[in-house]
């Protein structure tokens, strides 16, 4: 028990400094018409100490681009936008922890679309890595957007001459990824995955759904509500709550790009109390 109130309590003021600078911000959907958006940061609020909600959201399946065990005790499912700079930092981010947990098979890693209107480029750029998975496979995939995330400026500043220069260091076919990018037709693919995030309550990017092997256990739900209000309490009243728990206690929402010893607190937290 000494054990598991360290996990929580120990790492806290870390873990509040990490939100409030790298975290709590992300690019999200603004109010000015259906399908537009904008960049704004999240509006603050006290936590609620009620976190509950429905998440609906279609389960992983074959059709996605996935690292890591399939059968993994957490399953993070991310959308995400190419051209955020949030997104890019969760990028490292992500990579960090399927080092720490993937590899022991406790951690799986699902990507899916979500590039917003402010940054048109990245919906290119989200057909570019359709591309590569479709000459070089699922690593093909994970090569092209890690590469993206790389280089790219954010911001919409890549140049979108990079996209082949990025399959031919890649070893892709050159002539055939460029008929392939040309031919949009992988518009439909990112746009399913755009519409599914927001049946499932994606409000910006980069937002994450966490499929649970098994249903969250009573001490482990008071810690993830514990850390959500520990963070909602350092920001401004009237922010919705960062972190959503399913009633079904088999996934975990969270919104913003929350820093590694964020997600190590919430990935050890469920862990330890499964």
């Amino acid at each position: 028990m000494e054990n598991q109130k360290t996990v929580l309590t120990v790492p806290m003021a870390i873990v509040v400094a990490g939100i409030i600078i790298g975290g709590a911000v992300f690019f999200s959907r603004g109010g000015q018409a259906p399908g537009v958006f904008k960049d704004t940061e999240q509006p603050a609020q006290t936590g609620p100490t009620d976190i509950s909600g429905e998440i609906a959201l279609r389960a992983v399946s074959s059709a996605d681009h996935i690292t890591g065990n399939p059968e993994a005790d957490i399953v993070i499912v991310e959308y995400s936008d190419l051209e955020c700079p949030f997104c890019k930092s969760f990028h490292q981010t992500m990579q960090s922890l399927m080092n720490d947990y993937g590899k022991d098979g406790k951690l799986a890693w699902v990507y899916r679309h979500f590039p917003l209107d402010i940054h048109p480029k990245a919906l290119k750029e989200a057909e570019a890595t359709e591309c590569a998975a479709e000459l070089a496979g699922n690593n093909g995939f994970w090569n092209y957007a890690n590469k993206i995330f790389e280089i790219t400026p954010t911001n919409n500043g890549l140049d979108p001459a990079k996209l082949p220069e990025i399959a031919a260091g890649l070893g892709l076919g050159a002539t055939e990824f460029k008929t392939c990018l040309d031919s949009g037709r992988y518009a439909s693919k990112v746009k399913a995955d755009y519409d599914d995030g927001l049946k499932a309550g994606v409000n910006g990017t980069p937002h994450t759904i966490w499929f649970l092997k098994s249903p969250l256990s009573a001490t482990a739900e008071k810690r993830v509500v514990e850390i959500n209000n520990t963070i909602m309490q350092q920001m401004q009243p009237g922010s919705p709550s960062l972190i959503t728990i399913d009633t079904s206690k088999r996934k975990v929402g969270i919104s913003g790009a929350f820093q590694y010893q964020m997600m190590k607190q919430i990935i050890d937290s469920i862990l330890a109390g499964k």
